[in-house]
């Protein structure tokens, strides 16, 4: 095959970064620049890279979504567990509050000392329980987690 010789001009940065790549590579700057023109120049570059976008956009447009679902789950979550425990509540007398205040205080730093040892563990409570509760179904959405992980890894 017979090849064009053509003597142009980049700027000294591309030409650093082109020394060093096919130093790394242990190829011909030439190959590389051919390579990159091929690319540049194949009819069919646009339409890979705008499906590996397309691809991207999917992926994050599908945890954008468990996200929002998770989201939702947790606010009605948390305000059907304020209904109930304002409905079932029984009102404090006047004369126990200063007391009630103390044991709360007491009960909230409790509380924040138990989440944070929980988070340092770097576990989940729901999927704690949910793995009790359901064995095989906890596996299969590890199994599911995994198998995104290596389809984001490719």
């Amino acid at each position: 095959m017979s090849q064009y010789r053509l003597n142009l001009f980049i700027q000294p940065e591309h030409a650093k970064r082109l020394d060093e790549l096919a130093a790394k590579k242990g190829v011909s700057k030439s190959s590389i620049v051919a390579a990159a023109l091929a690319s540049w120049l194949s009819p069919d570059a646009g339409d890979q890279r705008e499906a590996a976008i397309a691809k991207r956009l999917d992926r994050l447009s599908r945890q954008t979504e468990r996200m929002e679902r998770d989201q939702n789950i947790q606010i009605e979550t948390l305000a059907l567990f304020v209904r109930y425990f304002l409905t079932v509540s029984t009102p404090v007398p006047e004369a126990h509050q200063e007391a009630a205040r103390a044991q709360g205080k007491a009960r909230f730093e409790q509380f924040v000392e138990q989440l944070g040892r929980h988070l340092l563990r770097g576990r989940s409570l729901v999927r704690d329980v949910v793995e009790e509760r359901h064995p095989d179904t906890a596996r299969m959405d590890d199994a599911a987690a995994l198998a995104e992980a290596q389809e984001r890894a490719s």
